[in-house]
């Protein structure tokens, strides 16, 4: 990994939450160990009036990880773009490391990165560079991000290749997901229930969809699967909805399934992961469109088998038949089969085996050794 690197991370850390501050905290605390890191975040993150969930930022009730970060950069006040960007090229860092999940940040980040000295390397973890939900601005704002970095990690080979539309000769590195290893240990299956109140229901085939609840990630779907299956399975919902939520619970009475939907619409914070996780036989991934997903990392920690639809990268971080079950196409018959597949002729434990051997590869020292060694390589 070559000498100690002064590195400074722009991105979103604590005092904001969610899966993007909980990925920079855990690589931040791993680059820390034998670097000199340093934290930089928003002043403000989004507009309130576009932020679709609750509250941007880090309640009581959640147990983040109080990075140190500089609140620096306003995401829609061109001033502190400028004077971020002067305060980073003064610390004159080896290497600027941003996260990049969705184009709103384009500019922003764009522009600090774009004003930083040569000798200072910049890379960007990508998380999506075609969005899930569309925007009139998203191709020139993804084109001014990319042009300001000298080379990128992608996590599944889809965003490499959405990468490449935009910046074929880019330099970009595939490494996984890492699994996300900060929710505390498993939970058994009754004692979880019993923590959510559903004790009755430790007989029965439990689906966890867990996160945050969006058009692409397909809950229409999987209600219309539940509503397919027999009596012996039951839905956890687990997550914060980001839109009109009163289109499902129509669903849910039109498909008369309300007594075997257990609805949990709200944050889930951190300490309450595991008991989520822990009640479930599987947790499903019924996407109409993905890139790769931070659920996966979080059921993998629990050894907890994933069924996905195969579209984006999803099928690049499950091992079909080995840590998971990939349908063959987003059609709910299709996905019925697939899950009565599961029950009927595998069960969990074979996959929960073939799962705790790849989380042994994904970790964030293997991720932090990879990212670093691809830095070194870089004129």
């Amino acid at each position: 990994m070559g000498n100690s690197k002064k590195i400074t991370y722009l991105s979103t850390f604590y005092p904001y939450r969610g899966g993007i501050a909980q990925f920079n905290a855990l690589l931040y605390r791993e680059l820390e160990k034998q670097h000199e890191v340093e934290a930089v975040t928003f002043t403000r993150q989004y507009p309130n009036f576009l932020f679709p969930g609750k509250t941007q930022l880090v309640t009581p009730e959640d147990t983040a990880d109080p990075i140190p970060s500089l609140r620096w950069l306003d995401s829609i006040n061109p001033f502190s773009y400028w004077n971020c960007a002067r305060k980073i090229r003064r610390k004159n860092p080896d290497v600027v490391l941003t996260k990049y999940w969705m184009t709103f940040f384009g500019p922003s980040l764009g522009f600090v990165l774009g004003r930083q000295r040569k000798t200072t390397k910049r890379i960007a973890i990508l998380d999506n560079v075609i969005p899930h939900e569309r925007r009139f601005f998203d191709h020139w704002f993804n084109a001014y991000f990319i042009r300001r970095n000298d080379a990128f990690i992608a996590m599944t080979q889809k965003v490499k290749n959405d990468l490449l539309t935009y910046r074929p000769d880019a330099k970009c590195l595939i490494i996984p997901h890492p699994v996300y290893n900060h929710f505390g240990d498993k939970i058994p299956k009754n004692v979880a229930l019993d923590q959510l109140n559903l004790g009755h229901l430790a007989d029965k085939n439990i689906l966890l969809f867990f996160g945050i609840i969006r058009d692409y990630k397909g809950l229409d779907i999987l209600l219309e699967v539940l509503s397919q299956l027999d009596d012996s399975f039951h839905l956890i919902l687990a997550g914060e909805s980001y839109g009109d939520f009163n289109k499902y619970e129509q669903q849910i009475d039109s498909l008369n399934i309300r007594d075997r939907c257990h609805l949990f619409q709200r944050y889930i914070s951190d300490s309450e992961v595991a008991t989520f996780f822990g009640a479930a036989d599987v947790c499903m991934l019924t996407y109409k469109s993905a890139t790769q997903s931070g659920i996966t990392g979080i059921a993998q920690h629990f050894e907890l088998p994933i069924v996905a639809t195969p579209v984006g990268g999803l099928a690049e971080t499950i091992i079909h038949g080995e840590t998971g079950l990939i349908c063959d196409d987003i059609e709910v018959s299709n996905i019925v089969s697939t899950v009565n597949t599961y029950f009927k002729e595998h069960g969990a434990t074979p996959f929960r085996k073939a799962i705790a051997l790849q989380n042994q590869q994904n970790s964030w020292p293997e991720f932090s050794r990879r990212l670093l060694e691809f830095i070194d390589e870089l004129p």
